[in-house]
């Protein structure tokens, strides 16, 4: 994820003159994952720096610090000694999945006893931050200065769409914006499979299908409800309404809602 906002906001300011963001500097656990990031933004090696196992290095030097590594590596890294010192003072944006703000601040403040903390804020988007075409939740905070939330917003209005949530919704946020794609693409999977069986190649289906949930999406976004949709291409006795009742029949409505259901309480977990 981190790297999709990487791409995402490189592309944004690249062709500003005065970007709000001018430097990035990242950390990287391993040298290879160091190696292909730089690769991979090799024309932005410029105003990219990448670094392999340098966490407060890049901390100290940062204005603002995004947290992408793995959920279960937040306390080892965040609770280094010199982290809390390094933070101090800092926005921190995590979109790290089923860690609490208060969970890591707590491992922050086990780094030392400085006194002046952090500002922790969660966010999430999706993988479509590398296109530019994410939606990203950020959860409310109240120590969320408006100066700080106009550049929180703004870091992730260059790679999407944005939407404040309250801290009890941002877990069913975070399936919902994070993980549903990953969850569709079983279905649209089924759908190829389906589509290849009555003749066609699987590159041409999923170029139509892609481009059907293109359209699809920006009905929904202009306020067209789903039930409304399925009705107004369901013509009596057609083979949409064969294949929707299929559907039904199969549970495939209650498997998503349970989908969703099982993520949010591992999240919670």
């Amino acid at each position: 994820m981190g790297t999709a906002i990487l791409e995402g906001l490189l592309g944004a300011t690249a062709n500003e003159s005065s970007p709000r963001i001018s430097r990035f500097l990242v950390s990287t656990k391993s040298a290879s994952s160091a190696s292909q990031i730089k690769s991979k933004f090799q024309n932005d090696e410029h105003r990219l720096s990448v670094l392999h196992d340098q966490n407060q290095q890049v901390m100290k030097k940062a204005d603002i610090v995004l947290l992408g590594f793995k959920p279960h590596m937040a306390e080892s890294i965040l609770g280094q000694p010199g982290v809390k010192e390094a933070l101090a003072g800092k926005l921190v944006i995590s979109v790290l999945g089923g860690k609490t703000t208060q969970v890591l601040a707590d491992y922050i403040s086990q780094g030392s006893e400085s006194s002046e903390k952090p500002t922790v804020v969660r966010a999430m988007p999706n993988m479509a931050a590398r296109i530019r075409k994410s939606m990203t939740i950020i959860e409310k905070s109240p120590d969320l200065t408006p100066e700080l939330q106009d550049i929180l917003v703004w870091i992730f209005e260059t790679v999407g769409g944005v939407k404040m949530l309250e801290e009890d919704l941002f877990d069913v946020g975070s399936m919902l914006v994070g993980s549903s794609m990953a969850i569709l693409s079983v279905g649209l999977d089924g759908i190829l499979d389906g589509s290849v069986m009555e003749g066609i190649k699987r590159s041409d289906a999923l170029e139509m299908a892609a481009q059907s949930m293109l359209g699809m999406a920006e009905l929904f976004r202009q306020g067209e409800d789903p039930a409304h949709f399925r009705e107004s291409v369901a013509s009596p006795r057609g083979s949409t309404i064969h294949g929707i009742v299929t559907a039904e029949m199969a549970g495939v409505r209650g498997t998503y809602a349970q989908a969703m259901l099982n993520g949010v309480k591992k999240l919670k977990s």
